[in-house]
């Protein structure tokens, strides 16, 4: 059976830039960084006190005040994202066959903000004083269920748990649904909340966070030399995929196609990649191949780009073994370096980015790369944004636990 064509015809973000895709589009290419004091809770006490908190954010805008008290803050970004994704995509779901239809939603972590407040009532008041709301509201497979719920899609649903790669494992398997016949639509991506003083103090202790404190714009900073670990942040991502013919009969809005994707296992390490990046190479080179395009034809990619010392130093490693000389001809830029890591969430963020940026024509930089690293020698959009004709664009997430997942994302013939 051949398989069928996949694109793009909405998207929708929420992230530390707010929850206007213009907006947040527009302070990317101008090189504004989301990165801030946390004030979700008091810092103080803590070695790291930044990070990429959503501004302004009341989810009683978009959801019913009692829906909202039942659901964690994941679940209220997935569903922010999620309406203006359908709204982008200018999708009537009314007209469309249930069945047909579906949600793949990624989360690293799900809901911890849940998670810690019931086991702060448990200690103090006891079993009694848990909510009976504490599993549904924790539970990491909430944002794929209450999307089906609110949007009537009775098609195949559920969550995804890889860490740093949960929303490209989602948005991949959205991808095989359609492409194999099982759906028409599919509302996909990844979401996250877990900006939570415990989870700042389990990543400053493993190290991996930046402690700028006191400059927290210029604390992301990928494959720069002077870069001392990721900034947590928290937000959603979500696309529309559509079948071509699907979308085209409807007259949709089209920003890209989705030729491909790739994912593996490092099969190395819980938390550091492989040191010769087999996985990563691997996780490309199958997207590639599953694309049907010569490597040559990639012409961007938006790194997975962390701003710790491993990740940047073996994706640049990964890339220039898939690509050879061509590396050298790709630009390459972190979305991180200006939102920060939104873990679970930060694969359909940036392809919702990636796909922006071939509908517009440009990429955004790589924000504080301003001492380059001799082992991080591409080409990673330094300065300022750059105008580009996108091809065929890549874009990775890279993993805890040594899970790697890259889609390929290409204009429309």
């Amino acid at each position: 059976m051949s398989r069928r064509r996949v694109v793009i015809t909405g998207v929708g973000l929420v992230c530390p830039l707010g929850t206007d895709r213009e907006q947040i589009f527009s302070d990317l290419l101008a090189g504004v960084s989301g990165i801030r004091r946390v004030t979700l809770y008091d810092p103080s006490d803590m070695e790291v006190k930044i990070g990429g908190q959503v501004p302004d954010f009341d989810p009683e805008k978009w959801i019913e005040r009692r829906e909202a008290r039942r659901l964690d803050r994941f679940c209220h970004f997935a569903i922010v994202a999620a309406d203006s994704a359908l709204a982008d995509s200018t999708l009537d779901m009314a007209k469309e066959d249930e069945t047909r239809c579906g949600a793949i939603v990624g989360s690293g972590i799900g809901g911890i903000i849940e998670f810690e407040d019931q086991h702060g009532r448990y200690m103090k008041a006891g079993p009694s004083r848990v909510s009976p709301f504490f599993v549904p509201k924790m539970m990491l497979n909430a944002a794929a269920g209450v999307l089906s719920m609110r949007y009537g899609l009775c098609g195949v649903n559920y969550g995804v748990a890889s860490a740093c790669a949960s929303a490209n494992h989602a948005i991949g398997s959205a991808l095989r649904t359609i492409q194999y016949d099982e759906a028409d639509v599919m509302i996909t991506g990844g979401s996250e909340a877990a900006l939570t003083s415990l989870a700042v103090s389990g990543f400053t202790s493993a190290k991996a966070l930046s402690r700028r404190n006191d400059e927290p714009e210029r604390a992301s900073r990928p494959f720069d030399k002077d870069r001392d670990g990721f900034v947590l942040s928290e937000g959603s991502g979500i696309l529309i995929l559509e079948e071509l013919e699907h979308a085209k009969k409807r007259n949709a809005p089209i920003y890209a196609e989705v030729l491909g994707y790739g994912a593996t296992a490092d099969a190395y390490h819980i938390t550091q990649p492989h040191p010769e990046g087999k996985g990563g190479v691997a996780a490309m080179t199958n997207a590639v191949r599953d694309a049907g395009i010569e490597p040559e034809q990639v012409n961007y990619i938006n790194a997975h780009g962390t701003s710790t010392h491993f990740n940047d130093l073996i994706e640049t490693s990964a890339i220039k073994q898939v690509f050879g000389d061509h590396a050298r001809k790709i630009s390459i830029s972190s979305s991180k370096s200006m939102i920060g890591h939104l873990l679970g969430a930060s694969g359909g963020v940036e392809l919702a980015i990636t796909a922006l940026s071939i509908r517009k024509g440009v990429v955004h930089q790589t924000l504080n790369y301003e001492t380059p690293d001799p082992e991080c020698d591409l080409d990673y959009v330094p300065g300022e944004a750059r105008e580009l004709a996108i091809d065929v664009a890549l874009s990775n997430s890279l993993g805890f636990g040594g899970h790697n997942s890259t889609i390929v994302l290409g204009r429309v013939r």
